[in-house]
């Protein structure tokens, strides 16, 4: 039977995990305290399987799972035991690390993690008694990344590839690298999770899980992206194409299913002694739709915006015509440029801000002059089968909104979607003009890729 603690910290875990965003039911925890009192706590990677295997649905959960895993289950409290004896400076720690990583051995990469933190990653007031010693909360704790930048472990990379190096040829040499850079990530991952676990003794568990472990991926916001996170969004950009394209396939599908033909139903119900059992339909044939973006390429609603049009053009296949116009200060079309970037991605946002005439002074969003250039410059973008998505945060810097060229566009298109990178709350704060936007087209939070997901699925024409 498990214990009352036990099966309250199980709830907390639990309980973190739906914080998260990861949905885990009434069944899902009954299962996971089956799985506790059946494997008990002697094995603890055992256990770490055991619940992901009963509490996880989707893939790309588990970064997240595992993070806060460690924080409710730790490895230990306190300084955690070193595997033999603990490097004496930096530079043996380096060694020791170096003969670590080419062995593969993770007991020990999880003691010398330990000992980093140890010697480099506190700060603040710490008394004699390391983390039990005196100070304020408040004025200390752990750091992964002072720990991490005094042992600088990805600088250890050519010799850790001698090491396990076996092959000469190109592609050897491309599995030993590849090999190489995962010991060396899983040693930063355990180095940041040795001081997140360490951190929560002193500031508590709720507080450390709230703020310090990152969300995942689909719910990273577009506009406090790190450039690492960025690269992770554009790495599930096939994959996400893939599955969109099959939903707006369905649908169109079920679309030209269009109203009862009702001559030829009654004229099939003959067989039927005039019972219609098989309804005739009328076939509808609607052609594939026009599709404009209208996208804000500045500061950083950049990376929303970026992230969009490589899921867009992904999607092109969908659609009859898609054609994209960036602005800042003023409006130019980058159609050309963001098909050629699918085959570099990351260069995208560059190669539009420097390529594309977007600006005339700065780099500050002019949401009148851009709405009226594109309004004037392009009137033949905009007809009664397209849809218009426009992208940005409606932050005009105190300049004139131009709700006029927003009817306009309206009055135009088939259908006009807002898609606004801010949270709702600050919509209409400072020099937003988000809600006055929002009163002449349709306005959504999108903010990260799992909001993306879904007002593509349900706005895009099918």
């Amino acid at each position: 039977m498990t214990s009352p603690a036990l099966a309250q910290r199980l709830v907390e875990f639990v309980g973190s995990l739906r914080e998260h965003g990861i949905p885990v039911g009434p069944g899902e925890t009954v299962d996971a305290a089956a799985a506790v009192d059946v494997l008990g706590l002697a094995d603890r990677e055992q256990l770490r399987a055991a619940l992901a295997a009963t509490v996880l649905r989707r893939s790309g959960q588990r970064g997240t799972f595992d993070a806060l895993f460690d924080l409710y289950f730790p490895v230990a409290v306190g300084a955690a035991e070193t595997a033999g004896e603990a490097p004496a400076d930096a530079a043996e720690l380096r060694e020791a690390l170096v003969a670590a990583l080419a062995e593969g051995d993770g007991e020990r990469l999880r003691a010398l993690a330990s000992a980093a933190v140890d010697q480099f990653g506190r700060y603040g007031s710490f008394g004699d008694g390391g983390s039990g010693g005196g100070g304020a909360n408040g004025m200390r704790g752990w750091s992964a990344y002072q720990a991490l930048d005094r042992v600088r472990p990805d600088a250890l990379l050519n010799r850790v590839l001698a090491a396990i190096r076996t092959d000469d040829s190109a592609f050897g040499d491309a599995v030993a690298r590849s090999e190489a850079r995962s010991r060396i990530g899983a040693y930063r991952e355990a180095v940041q999770a040795e001081a997140r676990r360490r951190t929560a003794e002193l500031r508590g568990r709720e507080r450390i899980a709230q703020y310090a472990v990152p969300p995942q991926t689909d719910l990273v916001s577009f506009t406090n992206a790190t450039r690492t996170q960025l690269a992770e969004l554009r790495r599930t950009i096939q994959p996400l194409s893939r599955k969109l394209a099959t939903r707006l396939a369905t649908r169109r599908r079920r679309a030209r299913r269009g109203q009862i033909d009702l001559r030829r139903t009654l004229r099939r119900s003959l067989a039927t002694g005039g019972v219609p059992m098989r309804p005739a339909m009328r076939d509808r044939r609607p052609g594939r739709p026009e599709l404009v973006l209208l996208c804000d390429m500045s500061g950083s609603v950049a990376g929303f915006a970026q992230f969009t049009l490589l899921l867009v053009q992904a999607l092109s296949d969908q659609f009859s015509k898609i054609r994209t116009f960036a602005f800042v200060e003023l409006t130019d079309e980058i159609t050309g440029l963001v098909t050629a970037g699918a085959a570099d991605p990351e260069g995208l946002a560059r190669r539009i801000l420097t390529q594309a005439k977007l600006t005339r002074w700065g780099m500050s969003s002019d949401y009148g002059g851009s709405l009226a250039s594109f309004v004037d410059g392009w009137p033949d973008a905009v007809g009664p089968r397209t849809s218009v998505l426009i992208l940005g945060d409606g932050r005009t810097n105190g300049g004139d909104p131009n709700l006029d060229a927003v009817r306009r566009i309206a009055e135009r298109a088939k259908h006009v979607h807002w898609l606004n990178p801010e949270a709702r709350s600050a919509w209409g704060t400072g020099d937003s003009a988000a809600l006055r936007y929002a009163r002449v087209v349709p306005m959504h939070e999108c903010r990260n890729l799992r909001q993306l997901t879904q007002l593509v699925t349900e706005l895009l024409p099918g």
